[in-house]
């Protein structure tokens, strides 16, 4: 039996591109995407349209739900908003916990979000690496054997990008998988091993800004 799992990043953020927003904004940990972010969820959507993808699941964050978003519109599926593929919790980053837009209020801006699915996985601030890693790669097995043989897209950040690959590919991730801005991962199960084929392709981008920082 073989099952494709497309782990991808979301696009770029509107803090990145103008730091000053956090200085004002309501939800300082839960930017949107920034104008080229809207570009890139495009191109991704773009570049998925080809491809067998049965299920979405994305990180309830604003930026992770915009991605998922474009990606939905061009597959014609749902998005079931999954805690357990959230941001990092890192105090260094975060101060406090992030608030964010209930599912309601991103159901109304985001209609394809499916309000009857409940998630898997729960988050709590603060959060260690380790534990961020423990989390992220629970919920990513957990969907694959829940709804296998489906084929799904995971919409996360850049340090879950990575803790879900650890959860299918072990430690090799920590060496191979790049979570640049709106990168694509591709892990295929071939009992009973899990294999992985694109570690973090950005070539459907026209133009994508690295940065060093998985946030």
């Amino acid at each position: 039996m073989s099952q494709i799992i497309w782990i991808a990043r979301h696009a770029n953020r509107l803090d990145f591109v103008n730091p000053d927003w956090f200085l004002t904004a309501e939800r300082r940990y839960d930017p949107p995407l920034s104008d080229d972010g809207m570009v890139q969820a495009q191109q991704l959507a773009n570049r998925l349209k080809g491809e067998k993808i049965d299920r979405i699941f994305a990180s309830p964050f604003l930026r992770t739900v915009q991605t998922a978003a474009a990606v939905a519109s061009a597959l014609d599926l749902p998005i079931k908003l999954e805690t357990g593929l959230s941001e990092w919790l890192n105090p260094d980053w975060m101060s406090e916990e992030p608030q964010r837009l209930s599912t309601q209020v991103l159901a109304e801006l985001y209609p394809q979000i499916d309000v009857s699915y409940t998630p898997q996985i729960g988050v709590n601030y603060p959060e260690t690496r380790e534990k961020m890693r423990q989390r992220s790669a629970q919920t990513a097995r957990c969907l694959a054997r829940e709804y296998s043989p489906d084929n799904i897209l995971l919409v996360a950040h850049g340090a879950s990008v990575l803790g879900a690959a650890i959860g299918f590919v072990g430690d090799i991730a920590i060496k191979e998988v790049k979570a640049s801005l709106c990168s694509l991962v591709k892990i295929v199960r071939k009992e009973p091993e899990w294999f992985l084929e694109l570690t973090g392709d950005t070539s459907h981008l026209t133009e994508v800004e690295e940065v060093v920082r998985f946030n």
